[in-house]
């Protein structure tokens, strides 16, 4: 018995892989995989139910905690971002391909299958994984390899096609042809795109927002909150110490209220293909930015140089899916030595759609206001002088020189 293991959400296109694994692949056995990291409980439950309806063998992975602890923690102390968004979808799907992997493992299967278009990113993150641990098994992609034709060739799934194929075969699915959008959601943030959203001059409509409320609904008055890391990590919130799943979504919906973590950028995808995203990602940007203004209390100033361009190697790896690529180990061996000192606790206003740090404090502080400070003496300003009058050197002797040969 052929047997294949399906990574599935219940949406549209991983629902329309079911029949497809079976009328033109040949598979008898469709397994079927959705891994919990913080979608809606209701998306969970529908591809429970959908995949019974469809007569798939499903199994449900909770991976929220693992998420947290092993992918969005790593993402805080990197300063986790790419094209000044937080990555979330990005580093969720090398956790979905493990788990899928490891069902596959499990049961012995035959093949994969996903239902990741030929224009995504996450064809790439996904195939990575399995292709790194289990390169003897098939990958089978039906949206990106396209629909097959009467003449036995095929052409790409247009999202309206799918969704006559989806009703042809008694699929009952949530987008229709006037509202198309498609939504990707885990704990750590929500991207929705498609629709008239792929209009870059299209201003979003309220309705695509979930987590964030509009600016005219939030309180008019702002609220602290402080944010407690230890070794790079959020602990605590207010100064009770939470569970790191319990906290980020506790982070999230403080920061919602206020309208926090609304993006809407113009994304270069793998491909080269410039495309318009819309993200919602409140508890990721305040706790981001709460780190950024730890991390810059307690490191040192050739650290914090040097770190601004390991945290941008480990955002374009950690974006391209490459999660197991040595180069991102060895990036994050200098991170996590940094990360020793990254203690203490960060307090942030929220109000009106802005996260703004209003106060740091750590025991491993580099800062003294003994010395700092306008009313010190302690510091002697004499002494600076020689330095000053050593200040740019080199490029005063360059004038110097420029001034007297063209003479």
């Amino acid at each position: 018995m052929a047997t294949v293991v399906l990574v599935y959400s219940g949406g549209l296109d991983t629902s329309v892989c079911i029949p497809l694994m079976r009328e033109e692949y040949g598979f008898d056995r469709v397994v079927t995989v959705t891994v919990d990291v913080g979608q809606p409980r209701e998306d969970i439950e529908q591809a429970e139910d959908r995949a019974a309806a469809l007569g798939t063998e499903h199994y449900t992975v909770d991976a929220r905690a693992e998420f947290v602890t092993d992918y969005c923690w790593p993402a805080v102390r990197a300063n986790g971002d790419y094209q000044g968004y937080p990555i979330s979808t990005s580093i969720a799907r090398p956790l979905i391909a493990l788990k899928a992997v490891e069902v596959a493992r499990r049961i012995g299967a035959d093949a994969y299958a996903h239902g990741c278009t030929g224009k995504g990113n996450d064809q790439f993150r996904i195939e990575y994984v399995m292709r790194t641990l289990t390169p003897e098994i098939r990958i089978i992609a039906p949206m990106r390899e396209g629909k097959r034709l009467p003449d036995g060739s095929r052409e790409p799934w247009t999202r309206s096609e799918e969704i006559e194929y989806a009703k042809a075969h008694g699929l009952n699915v949530a987008q229709t042809h006037d509202r198309i959008w498609s939504i990707d959601e885990n704990l750590w943030g929500r991207s929705i795109e498609g629709g008239r959203l792929e209009e870059p001059d299209f201003a979003p409509p309220e309705e695509i927002f979930q987590w964030t409320r509009g600016i005219a609904d939030t309180p008019d008055d702002p609220a602290l909150v402080t944010i407690g890391f230890d070794n790079g990590a959020p602990v605590s919130l207010n100064g009770e110490t939470m569970e790191p799943l319990d906290l980020v979504m506790r982070v999230n919906a403080l920061a919602g209220e206020h309208g926090v973590g609304r993006v809407d950028i113009m994304e270069d995808r793998m491909l080269g293909l410039k495309v318009r995203e819309n993200y919602e990602c409140p508890g990721a940007v305040v706790l981001l930015a709460a780190h950024r203004a730890l991390e810059a209390l307690v490191s040192t100033q050739g650290e914090l140089k040097f770190k601004a361009a390991v945290d941008r190697e480990w955002g374009e790896l950690a974006y391209r899916g490459l999660w197991f690529d040595p180069l991102k180990h060895a990036l994050e061996a200098f991170i996590d030595s940094i990360q020793e000192r990254v203690v203490g606790e960060v307090i942030v206003r929220l109000h009106k759609g802005s996260a703004t740090v209003v106060g740091r404090r750590s025991p491993w502080a580099l800062y003294s206001e003994d010395l700092a400070s306008f009313d010190s003496k302690t510091f002697n300003q004499a002494e600076s002088e020689g330095m000053v009058k050593l200040h740019g050197m080199q490029g005063r002797m360059y004038w110097s020189l420029r001034e007297h040969l063209a003479q």
